[in-house]
């Protein structure tokens, strides 16, 4: 009789928490520090801190969603 495939080999093992949250909630820091200095200072260089610290997590999700759309689901054809 054949022995069933290890759990691993069918899916991939739950990620611990720890290991999940630091990147989100790095992004929602830098966000927050983008949305204050853009209302401390419309010049100078809170303006372009503001303008970097909102494009970074815009980019990260924009990277994020084109990479889950180019990869295959696990259900046959395209996510």
């Amino acid at each position: 009789m054949p022995r069933p495939a290890p759990r691993s080999a069918t899916r991939p093992a739950p990620r611990q928490p720890v290991a999940v949250w630091p990147w989100p909630i790095a992004l929602g820091l830098l966000t927050s520090f983008g949305l204050l200095s853009a209302l401390l200072g419309q010049h100078g260089i809170w303006l372009a801190l503001s303008w970097v610290s909102l494009s970074i997590p815009l980019v990260v999700t924009t990277v994020c969603l084109i990479r889950a759309w180019s990869r295959p689901s696990s259900k046959g054809g395209l996510s």
